[in-house]
């Protein structure tokens, strides 16, 4: 939440926003090190990573110069994401924010994106990270449709 009132794209923000990668980074590496996982702890870790995104969408969209491809590339991403979701909670009733190498990719990228928007431009990045985002919410997708119970760590939909 401190994001919010430091100057984005500054060298404080880049600070803070490493600062938050890395404890959240940290904290999932010490719980499995430590073997306190559970499904409420990765249920937690997926919404806090969405509240951070959702943060980072309200920070940066106002200075990103975005083109309409890449408004339209996002909404049809965020559209596979949510009849994944909604999929998941009508078959397991549960918030099915699975945990696959594509999303974790993914999330990566999501993590890098003020660093790659600064470097190179909203065009590249844009381009690479909707690719990405959008295998893994295909993925994701199909994974809650096929699948007869929720694995939150199902890794791919070619490792089941």
């Amino acid at each position: 939440m401190i994001l919010l009132f430091v100057e984005p794209l500054s060298s404080l923000f880049f600070v803070l926003y490493i600062v938050c990668g890395a404890t959240d980074i940290l904290d999932g590496s010490i719980a499995r090190k430590t073997k306190n996982t559970s499904a409420i702890g990765a249920i937690f870790d997926s919404v806090a990573d969405f509240i951070f995104i959702m943060i980072m969408l309200f920070i940066m969209i106002p200075i990103i110069d975005m083109f309409f491809w890449i408004q339209l590339w996002l909404i049809s991403i965020s559209m596979i994401k949510a009849i994944s979701l909604l999929t998941g909670f009508i078959k397991y009733y549960s918030l099915a924010f699975l945990h696959t190498y594509m999303n974790k990719i993914t999330g990566v990228l999501l993590f890098a994106f003020p660093l790659l928007y600064y470097w190179f431009g909203i065009s590249i990045v844009a381009a690479l990270l909707c690719s990405f985002a959008s295998i893994a919410a295909v993925e994701e997708m199909v994974i809650n449709l096929t699948s007869n119970k929720l694995s939150y760590n199902i890794k791919s939909i070619f490792l089941k």
